[in-house]
């Protein structure tokens, strides 16, 4: 499967676990991930979902524009680049969000 595939199938994953139910999110992260928003860090799986849980919205759906990946290092990882629109429950206007993604591949 190319890159780009690969990434826009994890992106609409990610979104949509996203949007229905942030608690999923666990088991794309591990506990050396590590997540800035808004020049905070969170470290590990459970941090992370704590603080994507904890976000002043509970209802809101992604409405992805682009999605640009390119290969990063030798295990088959790949940085993800993620743009869009952002439409939170009750808001007439959507917000703009940009995300960067690095994904690799897990060894089993």
């Amino acid at each position: 499967m190319d890159p780009d595939t690969v990434a826009k199938a994890f992106v609409e994953h990610y979104y949509n676990l996203f949007d229905m139910n942030r608690v999923g999110l666990a088991s794309l992260y591990q506990d050396a991930s590590m997540l800035t928003f808004e020049g905070q860090k969170t470290q590990g799986s459970q941090n992370i979902v704590a603080k994507l849980t904890a976000l002043p919205f509970q209802q809101c759906k992604h409405h992805i524009t682009t999605v640009d990946c390119q290969p990063s290092g030798p295990a088959g990882g790949m940085l993800v680049f993620v743009s869009g629109n952002l439409q939170l429950s009750g808001e007439q206007h959507a917000l703009k969000f940009s995300q960067s993604l690095w994904h690799y591949k897990c060894k089993k």
